[in-house]
């Protein structure tokens, strides 16, 4: 993905983009339910990699599973391109791990952006110390094969009640993750980065004392030539 449309994200934040896909008639691209592992003061930014799981049926996962290097969570953990965010459709159950923090530590030393599923993780205290980004619904301490049978990668999935396709943007931020449409996210970017200069000089402003009446939004002119003036002085 083209640093123009990485980087710019890395210094917007999950309702700042929420607001701009709401103006485009899209609602729902925040996953419900899912949060850091460990806030981590940072904003993860990556096209999704998608891995798909569906209910574990008990004559098809015994711990066995593990051997065969074609097994789908590992394979997937094998192949996540660099800069990717993993995103795993665990239905929305943390009854069971997703992944655990080996798998994790691999993906962060493949170079992966972070990882990301609507269950949880085992091994979370450890996973919270990883330099990777990592979101889930809460710690979950059983293998995964009590719950989840993972079945497939790199294909459309839902994850926190959220469509997710291979390529699409994902960000995570201390807040939460949001999912943008690959072909919106040029567009989207540049209006985040507008969007997020705006609202620090209306903050600025408000901590000032400033009514928010006529600045936010800007009704009165007076607001748009001192945020026209607030840019140039601070080169935004």
């Amino acid at each position: 993905m083209h640093a123009s449309i990485i980087e710019p994200l890395k210094g917007v934040s999950v309702a700042t983009l929420s607001t701009a896909l709401f103006k485009r008639g899209l609602r729902n691209q925040t996953l419900q339910g899912v949060g850091p592992v460990m806030p981590k003061g940072q904003i993860m930014v990556g096209p999704a990699y998608t891995l798909r799981t569906i209910p574990a049926r008990e004559d098809l996962n015994g711990i066995d599973v593990f051997r065969d290097p074609e097994h789908p969570q590992r394979r997937a953990i094998e192949q996540c391109p660099s800069g990717h965010v993993m995103v795993i459709d665990s239905r929305n159950d943390p009854r069971a791990a997703s992944a655990g923090s080996i798998l994790i530590t691999r993906l962060m030393v493949r170079g992966a952006a972070g990882i990301v599923t609507d269950g949880g993780f085992r091994d979370s205290p450890e996973i919270g110390k990883l330099e990777i980004p990592a979101y889930h619904q809460r710690p979950s301490a059983p293998t995964n094969l009590t719950r989840h049978q993972a079945i497939d990668i790199d294909v459309p999935i839902g994850c926190g009640d959220v469509a997710v396709f291979p390529g699409d943007i994902i960000v995570g931020d201390d807040e939460g993750v949001i999912v943008i449409p690959a072909e919106l996210a040029e567009e989207i970017a540049a209006e985040a980065v507008e969007m997020t200069a705006f609202e620090d000089f209306v903050t600025e402003k408000v901590k000032g004392g400033r009514s928010i009446v006529g600045l936010y939004p800007p009704t009165d002119e007076r607001s748009l030539k001192d945020f026209a003036a607030w840019r140039e002085k601070n080169g935004r």
